[in-house]
């Protein structure tokens, strides 16, 4: 029986793909047609490790990464990622001279976040990028309508003094309906008319994620930001139509969580499993221990659920998942402790997929994939 026990891999890993990646990026360039695909890699690139998906997606061709806050784009600068970055989302003590030392384009929701920025460079050396952030619908962060003219009538003075550029427009749709995303649209046209009417040139109008770049072709305008379907997953599940799951689309799931089993054992039937037994055997049965948990970003609500595979053949989670571990029961087949048990990866190896412990978690697949913590290893095959 293959074991793991001894080969110094790491108890847990998330094996992330990058050939995968790169084969994401390109095929969502085909698919979408923009002339500006912008990768997001917040949270960590969605839970799979922000360096090397950043540059991964940079040499399949992103012309530009997004990231929340100023810290995860200062992050990527300090670890050698050159190519532009776009950080959007700001509280009041946004540290915009780090911002700008770092070269990131920001995104601004307010005329006070244009004067913070302003002030942040003066006397600095280059001229700050910024885009403004367009509240559509979403009630969010963004500027709201009534603000527009104030704002960009300030952001054009600025730009005629040679304080900042304004390289772009953009905003966000709800993802609720056609009819709502439309009504977003024509919110977001009045916006960008309302900017070059104040004199503002922007070169990059964004208004669709992953979403409606896949789902909403007349929202594409002259950029994309995609997050989730870069790693190889649809924003239309659970309840995706034949024609929008992640395989429609041409993508591979680039993460595989996994983990060696830590233990095995026979009992008898009758025999509790876990916290508040929820889950008793029937018969004489083999129980495997998997390493995982809810510290770990496995959900609770997937207990007696969630399902894993082990040497080939899937089973489901029995009994409660705890913060550190939880059992499955294997019931007659053979499993040894250093067994892969992996909860889910690449269906076309037969792994379970990330929507099927979004189901049996009662959530969805952003979640799932985000959540992963950071005790668990992630693992680059596929490394430049």
């Amino acid at each position: 029986m293959p074991s793991n026990a001894d080969s110094g891999r790491p108890t847990r890993d998330a094996i992330i793909d990058l050939d995968a990646l790169r084969h994401n990026v390109r095929r969502l360039r085909e698919l979408t047609g923009v002339s500006e695909l912008i990768v997001v890699v917040k949270a960590n690139a969605y839970g799979h490790g922000a360096v090397p998906i950043a540059r991964a997606a940079l040499e399949a061709g992103a012309d530009r990464l997004g990231v929340a806050d100023i810290a995860e784009g200062v992050a990527l600068r300090s670890a050698g990622i050159d190519g532009p970055i776009l950080a959007w989302l700001h509280g009041p003590d946004a540290d915009f001279p780090a911002a700008l030392a770092a070269g990131l384009e920001l995104g601004l929701s307010s005329e006070a976040q244009l004067e913070q920025v302003v002030a942040a460079a003066a006397g600095g050396a280059a001229t700050p990028v910024v885009q403004f952030k367009l509240e559509t619908g979403l009630s969010r962060n963004g500027a709201a309508e009534a603000d527009w003219p104030a704002l960009f009538a300030a952001a054009a003075d600025a730009e005629r003094r040679g304080l900042v550029r304004v390289d772009g427009v953009f905003s966000h749709v709800s993802n609720t309906s056609s009819a709502d995303d439309a009504e977003a649209a024509a919110r977001f046209e009045r916006g960008v008319e309302a900017a070059r009417a104040a004199g503002l040139t922007p070169r990059s109008v964004h208004l669709a994620a992953s979403a409606a770049a896949l789902g909403e072709p007349a929202l594409r305008y002259d950029a994309v930001r995609l997050g989730l379907a870069v790693y190889g997953l649809s924003p239309f599940e659970p309840e995706a139509a034949a024609d929008r799951t992640a395989t429609a689309f041409g993508l591979k799931p680039v993460m595989t969580l996994r983990a060696s089993i830590a233990a095995v054992r026979r009992v008898s039937p009758g025999a509790g499993v876990s916290y508040d037994y929820s889950y008793r055997t029937e018969a004489p049965t083999t129980l495997a221990l998997v390493p995982l948990g809810y510290a770990d970003g496995i959900p609770r609500s997937a207990s007696n659920a969630g399902p894993v595979l082990i040497n080939g053949r899937r089973y489901r989670v029995c009994g409660r998942i705890a913060m550190d571990q939880f059992v499955v029961d294997v019931g007659d087949d053979p499993v040894s402790v250093g067994d892969d048990a992996v909860l889910f990866g690449d269906p076309a190896t037969g792994a379970p997929r990330v929507e099927d412990w979004a189901d049996a978690a009662g959530t969805i697949n952003y979640e799932l994939v985000t959540r992963i913590g950071p005790r668990v290893v992630r693992t680059t095959e596929g490394a430049s």
